[in-house]
């Protein structure tokens, strides 16, 4: 067997892999026509009480199903409550082809805390 991966080096090496982007650059990439996609469960998006307007809600657990028929040059950014979960996905997605895909740098807390819109949920 080879040597186990903690948590932290998996994330260090799909961050690795990603030029990913604060809040502000995100939402401006979005205006721009990018793909925004909260990964976040339902339970967590109301635990936060904030959804980002305009932004496709594809749970973790299907986003990579729900983006596969995409045009591979479509550029995603994934976004989840704190930056973790968003960029093992982004990694992933750069692994099917999306090379332009990336992630939030401190998730929807880094949206909140950046004053960006966000809708009741």
């Amino acid at each position: 067997m080879g040597e186990s991966k903690s948590i932290d080096r998996l994330l260090a090496a799909a961050r690795s892999s990603l030029s990913r982007m604060t809040a502000a650059e995100a939402y401006s990439a979005a205006q721009g026509g990018a793909l925004l996609v909260d990964v976040r469960s339902g339970d967590e998006a109301r635990g936060q009480g904030a959804a980002i307007p305009g932004a496709l809600c594809h749970p973790l657990s299907v986003v990579l199903w729900r983006l596969d028929e995409l045009p591979r040059e479509t550029r995603v950014i994934l976004i989840c409550r704190h930056g973790y979960s968003s960029s093992l996905a982004a990694a992933q997605l750069q692994e099917l082809g999306f090379r332009d895909a990336t992630d939030v740098i401190d998730g929807v807390e880094g949206w909140l805390a950046a004053g960006l819109p966000v809708e009741p949920v």
